[in-house]
């Protein structure tokens, strides 16, 4: 049984070969340990995979105006707010237009 477990199981293996009498070790305390390793080998896994996924870089901050269908509205009706997020997107148009080479 020990040697038709794949190479993820070496270390295991080889482990249980070492330190016990393989021909008298009973099937199910060796089933046991198997499923042990096996829980244990996909929880560190699992926890590698969300680490991973935790040091990714958050996501870019956008940038959204409100549009308006009054023809009548003016720029004095902006809040603070709302006028410093459009000279944020001004700045940010200019640059990309300046570093833009034909």
């Amino acid at each position: 049984m020990l040697r038709s477990l794949s190479e993820d199981w070496n270390s295991l293996r080889m482990l249980i070969e070492n330190t016990k009498d393989v021909n008298t070790y009973p099937l199910e305390e060796l089933n046991r340990i198997l499923i042990m390793y096996e829980l244990n080998n996909a929880e560190t896994k699992e926890k590698t995979r969300r680490s991973k996924e935790d040091m990714k870089e958050p996501p870019k901050r956008q940038i959204v105006l409100k549009s308006t269908n009054d023809e009548g509205s003016s720029n004095t009706n902006m809040s603070d707010e709302e006028l410093d997020n459009l000279v944020l997107l001004v700045k940010k148009w200019r640059g990309f237009r300046n570093n833009r080479r034909f």
